[in-house]
C-alpha cells in the first residue's frame, strides 16, 4: 500500500518535475523560494518520528513496486533512518535557502540546479529509508547521477565535466561491485529485505560467500565515502557551486558509504576481517586525509580533504564499535561508546563542515577567489563571516566548548580502548590506532587553524583580489549562522542528540546487545577528569601550534612525494590509456562500411545460433503435422526463389525493381493461397508504394557505377548470404516441429467470437488481445510521421548550412 512514508521519499522527484514550469513563468522570483518548502516540510514531517523511535519503535510501509519479481518498495524508519533522513531535509532546507542569495537568477540556470538538487534530496532519502536492497541500489544510483550532474552544472569549465566525470566512474563502479553483494546477499538468505537477513544473521555467517559478500558491499561504501585509496574524486568535485559542496560533501552523499556500513553492521560486523577492513580503512583515511589538507592552497580543497579525513574518523569508529558484539550484553561494555561517538561525531561534521563551507562561499562570492596565498586580513571587513571560521574551524579541531572536542575525546577513547582488545591481534597492531589517530588530529589541528587565520588573519591584499571585499547580505549568513549555532548548542548540550537520534540509531547498529526491554544509555559531557584523552588534546594543541607557526620551514617536505607516484596520476593514466586502447580497438571494427557492419552481425548471428541450435539437440524435422503442397504452391516457391536469385545479377535499378516486385507479389500470392486475405492485401499494399516510391525517387538517385555493374562473384558474400539462409531455414524448420506447449489455433477463433463479439479474428487479436502493441505501433507510426513532417517542413538558412 502507498502510503504518505513513501510519498514523503519521492516528493522530491515529483516537485523537481514543476519546478521547470514554475522557472519559466515567474521569471522575477527566485526559484529556490518555491523549493525551499519541500525539504522544510519534510524535516517537520520525519520530525515526528522522534517520539516512537525513541521509544525503541519501528514504523515500516510495504509498496509492491515488482510483484512477479517479489520486489517490495518496504519504507522503513528506525532510529538511524531517521538521523540520517533529519541530516538530509534540515541540511537540505539550510543549502537551498543559502543558494537563493549565493546564486543568481539573472546569471545561472536555476531550473537545472534545482531539478538536480531535488533528484539528489529524493535519492538520499530513498537510500537511507529502503529495507529492499534493491530498492536500495536503485536510489544509490540517483545519488550518482544526480550529483554528477551537480558537479558537471558549470558545465562549460572542463574542470567541472573532469571533476564529474572522475566522480562517476569511480563510485558507479563501487556501486556495480555492491550489486555484485546484494545478488550474493540474496544468494545466502533468500531475501532482499535488510531486517529479515538481520535476524536470521545466525545461519549464514559461516556460509562460503559471507567474505566475498562483505568485500563487494565495503567496496560500494569505501567507494561513496571517499576512502583511501578511492578519495582522489572528492576533491575535484569541488569544481560545483558551493552549496553543492555544502549539500553534498558535509551531511548527504559522502555519508551514503557510512550509512551503509551502519546499517549493515549487525550483519557483518561479527567477523575480525570487518573490524580491521572498517577501522583499518578508516583510519588510514583519517591520516592521509589530513596529511594532505595541509598542502592544499585553495579553501575548498583544504575542506575537500579535511571532509576525507572526518569521514575516515567517522568510518574507523564505525569498525571499532563492532567490537561490542563480541560481548554478552550492554553492561561494562567500552567499545558501544565508540559507535556512540561515531554517531555523534556524524551530526558535529555535517553542522561544523556546513558552515565552512558556506563560509567559504561567501570568501569566495565577496572577495573572487579561494586561494589563501591572495587571502588575509579580511577580519575587521568580515567579522561575521570570520566568527563563523573560527566557531567551525575551532569545533572541527576539537577545541572546547564547541561539539567538535566532545566527539574528538569520545574518538581518542575508542582508539586508546581498542588497542587493549584481545581478539584479531588487536592487542599487538592495535596499538597504532590511537599513534595513528593522534597525529592525524595534529594535521587536522594545523589546517584548521590555517582555514581561519590564512583567510581572515595578516595583512589584506587588496591588489590580489578580484572583488573589493564586503560583509556578505544577511541571507547568505543565515544558514552558516543557525548551523554555528548548532556547533555551540550541541556542545554545551550534547545529550539533547543523545536521547532523540543517537540511542536509538545505535539500537538499529547494534541490536543484539539489547535484551527485552533494554536501551542504550549515552551520556555526553565535557570533563572526565586528567584522562588520557585530555592529555592527547593538550598535545594535538601543543605540537599543532608549534607545526602551524613554523609551517614554511616544513611545508617542503610535500614536494618530496612524487606526482608519478600519486593516484590521482594513476587514475589519469589509466583513463587515458583505456581511452587510446578503447580508440583502436573501436577503430578495428568501426570502419563506417555499412557493409562490414552487416558481415559482422550476420555472421555472428549464424554461427552462435546454429551453434546452440545443435549443441543443445534443438533441431528437429517434423511433417507429420503439415498439410499436402499443392502445385500452385510449388509453381511460387520457385518463382520467389528465382526471382531472389536474379536480383543479383540485375545491372539497373529498374530491372532490380521489377524482379523485387516479383518477389513481393509471389508472398501476396502465397498468403491467397494460405486463406489469409487480410495479410495478402497488406502486403499488395506494401508492395505497391514501395515500387511506387522507387519510381519517385528515381530522379534524384546517382547513376550506378561501373565497377558495381562488372562486379564478380564473391564467395565470402557467398558464404555469409548461405549462412544465414541456411540459419533461418533450419530455426523455422525446428520451431515448426517442435511443439512444447498445447497449440492455441483453436483458442483464437472461439474466443474471438465469445469472447470479444467479433466475426474478423485478425481484427480482433490486433485491436483486443495484443491491443496496446497495436497502440505502440500506432504511437512509433506517429512519431515517425511528426519527424518525417518536420524534416520536410525544416528550411535551414544558409549559415546553417555551412
Amino acid at each position: 500500500m502507498f502510503t504518505t512514508l513513501h510519498l514523503a521519499i519521492i516528493a522530491p522527484f515529483f516537485i523537481a518535475i514543476v519546478v521547470p514550469i514554475l522557472y519559466k513563468y515567474f521569471p522575477r522570483t527566485h526559484t529556490g523560494w518555491f523549493v525551499l518548502f519541500v525539504p522544510i516540510l519534510l524535516f517537520l514531517y520525519f520530525l515526528r518520528f522522534i517520539p516512537e523511535t525513541s521509544n525503541g519503535n519501528t514504523y515500516h510501509a510495504v509498496f509492491d513496486w515488482i510483484p512477479s519479481l517479489g520486489i517490495q518498495f518496504t519504507a522503513y524508519v528506525d532510529g538511524l533512518g531517521l538521523l540520517f533522513a533529519l541530516l538530509i531535509t534540515g541540511i537540505g532546507s539550510l543549502v537551498v535557502l543559502y543558494s537563493i542569495y549565493y546564486l543568481s537568477k539573472e546569471q545561472e540556470a536555476l531550473n537545472r540546479f534545482y531539478v538536480f538538487l531535488l533528484m539528489f534530496m529524493g535519492a538520499m532519502l530513498g537510500v537511507v529509508l529502503s529495507d529492499n536492497l534493491l530498492v536500495l541500489y536503485v536510489f544509490w544510483e540517483v545519488t550518482s547521477i544526480s550529483s554528477f550532474l551537480l558537479i558537471s552544472y558549470w558545465y562549460e569549465r572542463d574542470k567541472s565535466r573532469y571533476g564529474a566525470m572522475k566522480s562517476l566512474l569511480i563510485t558507479v563502479v563501487g556501486g556495480f561491485a555492491m550489486l555484485v553483494g546484494f545478488i550474493l546477499l540474496y544468494q545466502m538468505t533468500g531475501t532482499f529485505s535488510i531486517q529479515t537477513m538481520i535476524q536470521s544473521v545466525d545461519d549464514f555467517t559461516e556460509h562460503a560467500l559471507f567474505l566475498p559478500t562483505m568485500l563487494c558491499i565495503l567496496l560500494g561504501a569505501f567507494t561513496k565515502s571517499a576512502q583511501f585509496p578511492f578519495h582522489i574524486w572528492l576533491p575535484d568535485a569541488m569544481e560545483a557551486p558551493t552549496p553543492v559542496s555544502a549539500y553534498l560533501h558535509s551531511a548527504t552523499m559522502v555519508k551514503a558509504g557510512i550509512y551503509l556500513v551502519a546499517r549493515l553492521s549487525p550483519i557483518f560486523a561479527i567477523s575480525g576481517e570487518w573490524l580491521w577492513l572498517v577501522a583499518g580503512f578508516g583510519i588510514t583515511t583519517l591520516f592521509w586525509g589530513s596529511f594532505n589538507a595541509v598542502r592544499q592552497t585553495d579553501l575548498k580543497g583544504i575542506l575537500a580533504f579535511s571532509t576525507v579525513s572526518q569521514l575516515g574518523m567517522i568510518l574507523s569508529m564505525l569498525g571499532v564499535g563492532a567490537l561490542a558484539l563480541h560481548f554478552d550484553g550492554i553492561d561494562n561494555n567500552v567499545y558501544i561508546g565508540a559507535t556512540a561517538a561515531a554517531l555523534f561525531h556524524l551530526m558535529n561534521h555535517a553542522t561544523f563542515k556546513g558552515s565552512l563551507f558556506m563560509m567559504v562561499g561567501i570568501v569566495d562570492h565577496e572577495t573572487g577567489t579561494r586561494d589563501i596565498r591572495r587571502l588575509g586580513g579580511l577580519m575587521t571587513i568580515m567579522p561575521i563571516t570570520f566568527t563563523i571560521a573560527v566557531i567551525g574551524s575551532f569545533s572541527m579541531a576539537g577545541l572546547p566548548p564547541f561539539n567538535g572536542f566532545l566527539s574528538k575525546e569520545m574518538f581518542f577513547t575508542a582508539m586508546v580502548d581498542v588497542a587493549s582488545f584481545q581478539q584479531f591481534n588487536m592487542d599487538t597492531f592495535g596499538v597504532l590506532f590511537p599513534v595513528v589517530a593522534w597525529v592525524a588530529s595534529v594535521f587536522t589541528f594545523i589546517y584548521s587553524m590555517m582555514l581561519v587565520f590564512k583567510t581572515f588573519g595578516g595583512k589584506l591584499q587588496l591588489g590580489q583580489l578580484e572583488k573589493k571585499p564586503h560583509e556578505a547580505p544577511f541571507g547568505m549568513l543565515l544558514s552558516p549562522i543557525i548551523l554555528i549555532s548548532l556547533v555551540i548548542v550541541f556542545g554545551f548540550f550534547p545529550n539533547i542528540l543523545a536521547y532523540t537520534v543517537i540511542e536509538p540509531a545505535m539500537a538499529s547498529i547494534l541490536p543484539s546487545l539489547l535484551r527485552n526491554g533494554e536501551h542504550f544509555l549515552v551520556d555526553i559531557y565535557f570533563w572526565h577528569g586528567w584522562t588520557v584523552e585530555l592529555f592527547m588534546t593538550m598535545g594535538v594543541v601543543l605540537i599543532g601550534t608549534v607545526l602551524y607557526l613554523t609551517l614554511r620551514k616544513w611545508k617542503s617536505i610535500y614536494s618530496l612525494f612524487p606526482k608519478h607516484l600519486s593516484f590521482n596520476h594513476l587514475y589519469d593514466t589509466t583513463i587515458t590509456r583505456g581511452e587510446s586502447l578503447s580508440a583502436k580497438v573501436t577503430g578495428m571494427y568501426m570502419t563506417g562500411s555499412v557493409k562490414h557492419y552487416l558481415i559482422y552481425i550476420l555472421t555472428f548471428f549464424s554461427i552462435f545460433l546454429l551453434y546452440v541450435l545443435f549443441s543443445t539437440d534443438a533441431f528437429a524435422l517434423n511433417t507429420d503435422h503439415l498439410a499436402p503442397i499443392s502445385m500452385y504452391e510449388w509453381l511460387l516457391a520457385i518463382v520467389l526463389a528465382l526471382s531472389a536469385i536474379a536480383i543479383m545479377f540485375a545491372k539497373n535499378r529498374l530491372a532490380t525493381l521489377i524482379i523485387l516486385g516479383v518477389s513481393g507479389y509471389s508472398v501476396a500470392l502465397f498468403f491467397v493461397t494460405l486463406r489469409a486475405p487480410d495479410l495478402a492485401l497488406t502486403q499488395l499494399v506494401i508492395e505497391t508504394v514501395s515500387v511506387v516510391m522507387f519510381l519517385l525517387g528515381f530522379y534524384h538517385l546517382p547513376e550506378i557505377a561501373e565497377n558495381f555493374k562488372k562486379a564478380r562473384f564473391q564467395v565470402k558474400n557467398f558464404i555469409i548470404s548461405f549462412l544465414v539462409g541456411f540459419t533461418v531455414t533450419v530455426i523455422g524448420i525446428s520451431a515448426s516441429s517442435t511443439r512444447l506447449f498445447e497449440s492455441i489455433a483453436d483458442f483464437f477463433p472461439k474466443a474471438s467470437y465469445d469472447e470479444a463479439g467479433g466475426n474478423n479474428m485478425v481484427n480482433v487479436i490486433l485491436v483486443d488481445f495484443r491491443g496496446f502493441d497495436t497502440l505502440f505501433e500506432i504511437l512509433v507510426l506517429t512519431i515517425a510521421s511528426i519527424g518525417i513532417f518536420v524534416v520536410i517542413k525544416l528550411r535551414l538558412n544558409e549559415k546553417e548550412e555551412r
